[in-house]
C-alpha cells in the first residue's frame, strides 16, 4: 500500500516561510504525478503544485511565484518551500500520487493516493 507522510506544517505570520515535506513509502516516486493540495475551511480542495512524472512542475494561480515545489529522489521526499505567506494560504495541506493516466500532473481526479495532511496557518 503506498504511503505518504506530510509533515512542516505550523503557525506563520504574515509574509512569512514554511517548507512542507512529504515523504513516501513503499513506492517509488519516479513512476508517479505527485501533488500538492489544500483544502481551506469551507472551500473546496484545490491543487497547489505538481510534478509530473516527466519533472514538469505546475503551480496553481493563487501561488505562482511565492511557492515553489522541489524533490530528492533519494529520500523519496516532495517539498513544498511557501514564501511570502498570506492569510487566505490557511488550510490543510495535503499530497497525493496518481497514476499518470494524463500526462498533465494538475488534474486532480487522478490522483489516488493521499496523506493525512498537515496544518498550515497563517496569522495578519
Amino acid at each position: 500500500q503506498l504511503q505518504l507522510a506530510e509533515s512542516g506544517g505550523g503557525t506563520v505570520q504574515y509574509g512569512g516561510s514554511l517548507r512542507l515535506s512529504c515523504t513516501a513509502s513503499r513506492f517509488v516516486l519516479d513512476y508517479y504525478h505527485i501533488g500538492w493540495f489544500r483544502q481551506a475551511p469551507g472551500k473546496e480542495r484545490e491543487g497547489i503544485s505538481c510534478f509530473s512524472v516527466d519533472l514538469t512542475t505546475n503551480y496553481g494561480d493563487s501561488v505562482k511565484g511565492r511557492f515553489f515545489i522541489s524533490r530528492d529522489n533519494a529520500k523519496k521526499t516532495v517539498f513544498l518551500q511557501m514564501n511570502s505567506l498570506k492569510p487566505e494560504d490557511t488550510g490543510t495541506y495535503y499530497c497525493a500520487a496518481a497514476h499518470p493516466d494524463t500526462a498533465s500532473c494538475a488534474v486532480e481526479g487522478q490522483y489516488s493516493y493521499w496523506g493525512q495532511g498537515t496544518q498550515v496557518t497563517v496569522s495578519s
